[in-house]
């Protein structure tokens, strides 16, 4: 992999490689840009077939926090950390005092979370060694479980994709087709439940799909059929790449709404779905209420302040939907367009020189 020619041409600014014989740990760390503020992503840990791959894959992630969290109107930036290793059977308290001390090291350019294979209890130990992490044990001062604020954000972006599509964003009687019923979509049902939606659920979980069923009289069906229901909206809630060759010939809804990362198995299946005249709230900007949360952390958490943040997202969404009509192009094009535009217009507006300049970190009060 030739590393400096990747980070050219998507404009990284840093790679870090850290090791620690004692411990096993192997990671890297990649900053995409922090033009709005330090930059803030998880830390993955994965079994990756080669070094390439995972340096890959921090890359990718990190550009993909970079326009995340400028979607989101946060004044940070994007990074991200993996991890080589089994989660399951490599990691030691070491190891995270180790990768802690790495994070330490960036002096505030690098903020971590957890991600796919690591917890609460590593952000934990990591924090013995830095404060620039979040995530942590709310005894610590953190912001506790991200899934009903994910949920809630999905919940209003899903509001202002309904407007777009039907001219009004109540979603009293829509029907509702929710894919995926874990921890974030089973609060989303709460939400359009009480709003008096009609709801139809999937999950390989049948307990899960149970619990919905009782508590919010939703109506069950296979993981298969999810995609072809009669219904106003489809939320994906589950897997990426479900926006695809297969399935878009199945939908029957006019909005495309969810939590799920990743939805477009690939860019031309949004301008597919574009072309049916579906309104599609891009993933990265109205599932952002989990990185909103964590981000206000750094202020020192206020649970307040950060649902209405999250209520934003009801805003980012219609902004997309703007600027994909100000260009003609499809809204999952228009999120990228729109988290260019900020960090474009911030670069410019935070170029001139000053001696103490502040910024998300300087008024951090200690926990």
């Amino acid at each position: 992999m030739e590393i400096f020619k990747y980070m050219e041409q998507y404009d990284y600014e840093q790679l870090v490689f850290c090791q620690d014989k004692e411990s096993g740990l192997k990671a890297i760390i990649a900053i995409h840009d922090t033009t709005l503020g330090p930059a803030l992503g998880g830390t993955r840990m994965w079994m990756y077939e080669s070094e390439d791959a995972a340096i890959e894959d921090a890359l990718r992630l990190a550009r993909g926090m970079t326009y995340k969290n400028a979607a989101a109107g946060l004044n940070l930036g994007g990074g991200k950390a993996v991890i080589i290793g089994d989660p399951r059977k490599d990691k030691n308290e070491a190891m995270f005092r180790a990768f802690g001390r790495f994070i330490q090291g960036l002096n505030g350019r690098y903020i971590t979370a957890e991600d796919v294979g690591t917890t609460v209890a590593d952000m934990d130990i990591i924090y013995e060694e830095t404060d620039y992490v979040t995530g942590i044990s709310p005894a610590f001062g953190s912001s506790g479980n991200p899934s009903p604020v994910t949920a809630y954000g999905v919940y209003r972006g899903m509001k202002a994709a309904a407007k777009e599509a039907f001219g009004s964003d109540s979603l009293e009687g829509k029907v509702i087709a929710v894919q995926g019923v874990g921890n974030v979509a089973y609060n989303l049902c709460r939400h359009l439940h009480e709003e008096g939606a009609k709801l139809i659920v999937t999950d390989i979980n049948k307990e899960a799909v149970q619990r919905v069923v009782e508590e919010f009289g939703a109506q069950a069906v296979d993981p298969n059929d999810i995609y072809s229901v009669q219904c106003d909206i489809f939320a994906p809630c589950a897997l990426g790449g479900i926006i695809n060759d297969q399935t878009i010939p199945q939908l029957k809804a006019k909005v495309i709404a969810g939590a799920a990362n990743n939805q477009l198995r690939e860019p031309r299946h949004g301008d597919i779905i574009h072309e049916m005249g579906i309104v599609y709230a891009p993933d990265y900007v109205i599932n952002a209420g989990g990185v909103i949360n964590v981000a206000d952390e750094l202020y020192g958490y206020n649970r307040e302040r950060a649902m209405k943040k999250v209520e934003q997202i009801y805003n980012n969404i219609e902004k997309v939907i703007e600027i994909a009509k100000r260009d003609g192009i499809p809204t999952y094009q228009a999120a990228d367009r729109l988290a260019e535009e900020r960090i474009a217009k911030m670069r410019q507006s935070r170029s001139q020189f000053l001696q103490n300049g502040q910024h998300i970190l300087s008024r951090r009060r200690t926990r």
